[in-house]
């Protein structure tokens, strides 16, 4: 199979990663989701489990056999160690299904959405062609993270403070997408870049294809 023409996107918790990325699968893109990928991980049965038993206790699996989401954040965030201890144990797995299904996919070109890439750069830049940076103001972030259940604004601040700064992820964009207007806006901005990733997507598999002749 040619290879796609991969855009990663990332952005801070609460920017609208997953708004920009619906859009995008809208307009025809296959989407790979790592924090989909991370919830198959530890479902009940999920690969992960074993090890994140091992490591933090029965007392991080729920009463489903799932991971117990809400007891690990608070943990997570409350301790530094635990924080990396779990990212160990996730990363790897999550970053071998990535290649699998990006592998697999049959769309024009392939979005990988990656909340942490910043912080995790070097195993993702390798595979990926251009990268987009969805981008909105902190306190939008921490008011949209603070509406999700389980989380109140303390734990929101802690999940902002966690991640890498605004400059940071600026430095590995490509495209940024700002995300302080309304949803129409927001849409037009995606189909603009969309239009422009059809035709990097073009050039891409017109290369690869130059290439196999050679």
């Amino acid at each position: 199979m040619a290879r796609r023409f991969r855009l990663g996107l990332t952005g801070g918790v609460g920017s609208g990663k997953s708004t920009v990325a619906g859009i995008l699968s809208d307009l025809g893109a296959d989407v790979v989701d790592t924090d989909a990928i991370a919830r198959q991980l530890t479902a009940p049965g999920g690969a992960a489990l074993p090890a994140i038993r091992a490591a933090f206790g029965a007392g991080m699996i729920d009463r489903d056999g799932a991971l117990d989401r809400v007891a690990m954040r608070a943990r997570v965030f409350a301790d530094p160690d635990s924080r990396r201890g779990l990212e160990a144990i996730l990363h790897p797995l999550i970053r071998e299904e990535s290649l699998r299904q990006i592998e697999s996919a049959w769309g024009p070109y392939v979005v990988i959405v990656v909340p942490l890439l910043a912080e995790n750069l070097a195993a993702y830049r390798p595979f990926l062609d251009r990268i987009a940076v969805v981008d909105c103001d902190e306190s939008q972030q921490l008011l949209r993270t603070a509406a999700r259940p389980g989380v109140d604004m303390d734990q929101a601040r802690a999940i902002l403070a966690s991640q890498a700064g605004r400059l940071e992820r600026m430095n590995i964009a490509d495209d940024v997408i700002e995300n302080r207007a309304d949803l129409p806006a927001l849409r037009e901005s995606v189909r603009q870049l969309h239009a422009l990733y059809l035709h990097l997507a073009t050039a891409c598999l017109e290369k690869n294809h130059n290439n196999s002749l050679h």
